[in-house]
């Protein structure tokens, strides 16, 4: 890899962390708790109207996809944002697991990231992809587990059933999670045994508490808005304690493998988990919200009880649609905003709870997703996750190797990050994680600072200006699998143009929803001039790709 040189110390690419704190706080603009949130939502009334003008249609891309393209924005504005959710939702899921089977090595780890790599970067169900890296990181699983590091295939398997359930139900959704062995593996569930105090057996409570936690209600009792209910005297109310923890676990024992022996079978990572009823506890158990189930119930049946239990719990439509507002438009939902996107989970107009479709359709057409207001309030947007950048980049200027395809295996290292490879069932960032600092002073939160270090953030750099400007060649392959840029011909006609600008404007159109400052456009022209356009124009086109994709103005997604 190679390093940026001191000569490139007057690019933007190094600004330090600290103005992407400014960035997202609004450079101080508002203090107190959820200061920017409110800016957000006073101004969520200028909603968009009539026709979207390009940089309106490259911002919802770049909300709904792996990163909008040139040719996708006149697309969306012939087509409607409507009109393209509806055709977005009818595609079925480019399914990794098939291709995993096909390969030389099905376990292979490498194999699978180029697939998920191919798929985000040139799948045509972006909005159904991109929610599936949302769920991916509300439901964990992480090839990070000993048990799953080498089951390439598990892992891809597990994607492609966050993939199918993205716009079906949430209870279709919680089901399928929780019988997956992928899940049963990683949390413990699968082999999970009834208690035998004689024996010291204790059934295994890593599931119970994580699905109440992080999968369904949350810790805290919540209103309607996603905002935390308080006691008379002020407090925040627990959802459930240790007795409820010990309960639910008590009825979600009794699961393992498909096959015949309880305590081992074939690892079979593609049928659901089995019931075992001599394993069961048959035992009566009060779960959360004071829920009743009966002795003498089946696996099956608790199962069925415990998991309508959470879907029907008043917490989980605030809960899960603030995450997934989080993961798709801005850290710092109004409560406004989280409790119209909760009222279409608890209801979708027809009567229906938990239906996923909708749930993310009124997450994108919502006012304060849409508005131009909002999006320049203090507090709103949030910062792109490295994956989501890498694959902007390479969407935008057609990133691939000689083959048409991307084996690039090494992204926890690069981008300290990789699909379904957290450090923990946490997740690479917590939903409720406030940088110190002006975020933290603004009453704000910034979900993806968790993984911004000093050095994390000069090795990105680094990295950007690798996949941006070394690879920006006139398509001269040194190894068949160098991932170059491929910038359209139109775009090279402007880089070599005597004046930039134009080009600039387009990268700025496509990568920041045309949200460049002039500041920041007068730097990049001006260090793109001085480049000679004598390859082409490739240079100038990654530079300036570097440029956007390192300045605290891209890495805030507004």
């Amino acid at each position: 890899m190679r390093i940026i040189s001191p000569g490139r110390k007057r690019c933007l690419a190094l600004f330090p962390a600290i103005a992407l704190c400014l960035q997202l706080a609004g450079c101080g603009g508002g203090s107190g708790a959820g200061a920017g949130a409110g800016t957000a939502a006073a101004t969520a009334g200028a909603t968009v109207s009539g026709p979207l003008n390009p940089p309106q249609a490259a911002r919802f891309l770049n909300q709904a996809t792996y990163g909008a393209r040139l040719q996708d924005i006149a697309t969306l504005q012939a087509q409607g944002i409507d009109a393209w959710i509806t055709a977005q939702q009818a595609l079925p899921a480019t399914a990794q697991y098939p291709l995993m089977l096909a390969s030389a090595d099905k376990y292979s780890r490498n194999n699978r990231l180029t697939f998920w790599w191919n798929t985000a970067v040139s799948g045509p169900d972006q909005l159904r992809q991109r929610m599936a890296l949302a769920l991916s990181e509300i439901f964990v699983i992480s090839d990070q587990s000993s048990g799953l590091g080498n089951n390439g295939d598990a892992i891809a398997l597990y994607w492609d059933l966050l993939a199918n359930d993205a716009f079906g139900n949430f209870r279709t959704l919680l089901q399928d999670v929780t019988l997956s062995p992928q899940m049963g593996l990683y949390l413990n569930m699968l082999g999970n045994q009834k208690p035998d105090p004689a024996h010291n057996i204790h059934a295994d409570e890593n599931y119970a508490r994580e699905v109440m936690q992080l999968f369904t209600i949350g810790l805290w009792t919540l209103n309607p808005d996603g905002s935390q209910a308080l006691d008379a005297n002020g407090r925040p109310q627990p959802t459930y304690g240790q007795a409820e923890v010990s309960n639910l676990a008590r009825a979600l024992t009794g699961w393992s493998w498909l096959g015949t022996d309880f305590f081992y079978s074939p690892s079979d990572f593609v049928d659901p988990m089995t019931a075992f009823q001599a394993e069961h506890d048959r035992g009566a158990k009060t779960i959360v919200g004071g829920v009743s189930i009966p002795a003498n119930g089946s696996a099956e049946a608790d199962l069925q009880i415990a998991l309508d239990t959470l879907f029907n719990h008043p917490n989980t439509p605030p809960f899960i649609s603030r995450q997934l507002i989080q993961h798709l438009v801005t850290s710092n939902p109004s409560p406004a905003y989280v409790g119209r996107v909760a009222a279409v989970f608890a209801n979708n107009g027809k009567g229906t709870r938990g239906d996923l479709g909708a749930v993310v359709r009124a997450i994108l057409e919502d006012p304060e997703a849409r508005s131009d207001a909002a999006a320049a309030a203090p507090g709103f947007g949030k910062r792109r996750e490295p994956l989501v950048t890498l694959a902007h980049l390479w969407r935008v200027l057609d990133g691939h190797d000689a083959n048409g395809s991307r084996q690039y295996w090494n992204p926890d290292y690069d981008l300290k990050q990789a699909p379904l490879s957290a450090p923990s069932v946490f997740n690479f960032f917590k939903p409720g994680f406030s940088p110190s600092g002006v975020v933290q002073k603004a009453g704000l939160v910034a979900p993806e600072f968790q993984l911004v270090t000093a050095s994390n953030l000069a090795l990105l750099h680094n990295f950007y200006y690798y996949a941006a400007i070394d690879r920006a060649t006139a398509n001269s392959y040194t190894q068949p699998t160098d991932i170059l840029l491929h910038p359209g011909s139109d775009l090279l006609a402007l880089a070599t143009a005597s004046d930039t600008g134009a080009m600039v404007d387009q990268l700025a159109l496509a990568m920041m929803a045309g949200q460049m400052s002039a500041a920041m456009r007068t730097a990049v022209v001006t260090d793109v001039n001085a480049i000679s356009a004598k390859d082409g124009g490739y240079a100038r086109v990654g530079e300036a790709a570097f440029q956007i994709l390192a300045s605290p103005e891209y890495q805030i997604q507004r």
